[in-house]
């Protein structure tokens, strides 16, 4: 094991091969990371190697994103993410988990937590809220495809590109860590672009209600944008008893944009929940 980094490993889920960081530390109570909409399990390694000495740390890349297969049948809906994670985690024989999740990933974490809850100790949900969500990406859809990669060949190029549509310096950054170079050493997209975005409602839909997720949760909210407001509370309330709310004045990636303020809140929630 790689003291400054993970094992990259892969796994056969659902017909589609899912590839996940392992951090090591096995033996200790496992904590599965889920990235969120257009991001990878590489957006977690800060927070992984923060908390790898107490616990087993996995980040996984959902189907479509990352190094994870693209599905042939064009499924990216939350049900479907909801089921690779049971799967992974039964395939694993994981137990019970920290699950943590952004955004997306959170979503999926409070289907899995509801579904399952005694897989699940405790809850980690980074700025998303349970409720059906209006479309919040057509803009970033609208400049990642209007670019023609073939055309551009360093990321300054690629910059410059997405910087005529996206002001926003840390959104360019995050997003093209999405880059990858190809056989022939053009840039491609790591995310099925195309089809994630047609299936963008599906991801926005509320999450399943009529269950109770008994054990401790913490919802961190972002408070420089409006993912989970405080009009948000009486649905977790309702959903996740025990959960606490946390704020950060930040964007949208809270654990990128904060993040000793953020592993700091975590690890409080875990040490002391």
């Amino acid at each position: 094991m790689d003291e400054l980094g993970p094992i990259d490993k892969y796994l056969e889920i659902n017909k589609l091969r899912l590839h996940y960081l392992d951090w090591g530390s096995q033996g200790k109570q496992p904590m599965l990371l889920l990235h969120g909409f257009m991001g990878h399990a590489r957006v977690w390694d800060a927070f992984a190697m923060e908390f790898r000495s107490h616990y087993h740390v996995i980040s996984l890349d959902q189907r479509g994103h990352g190094e994870s297969d693209w599905s042939e049948e064009l499924a990216y809906k939350i049900d479907d993410h909801f089921s690779d994670i049971c799967s992974f985690v039964e395939t694993l024989a994981l137990g019970s988990i920290i699950l943590v999740g952004h955004s997306m990933g959170g979503k999926t974490a409070m289907e899995f937590a509801l579904a399952y809850p005694a897989l699940v100790e405790k809850l980690v949900v980074v700025d998303i809220a349970p409720r059906a969500y209006p479309p919040h990406h057509d803009d970033l859809f609208d400049a990642l495809c209007s670019l023609d990669l073939s055309q551009l060949h360093t990321r300054r190029e690629v910059d410059a590109a997405l910087g005529e549509r996206i002001e926003s310096v840390p959104v360019r950054m995050f997003l093209m860590k999405n880059l990858k170079r190809t056989a022939e050493g053009h840039f491609a997209w790591k995310m099925n672009l195309p089809v994630i975005r047609a299936h963008y409602s599906e991801v926005n839909r509320a999450v399943s209600a009529g269950r109770v997720f008994p054990n401790p949760a913490l919802f961190i909210r972002a408070t420089a944008v409006d993912y989970l407001v405080k009009s948000d509370e009486e649905a977790i309330a309702e959903l996740f008893p025990k959960a606490r709310i946390a704020e950060f004045d930040t964007g949208h990636w809270v654990h990128a944009e904060s993040p000793e303020p953020f592993y700091r809140r975590v690890r409080e929630f875990l040490e002391k929940m």
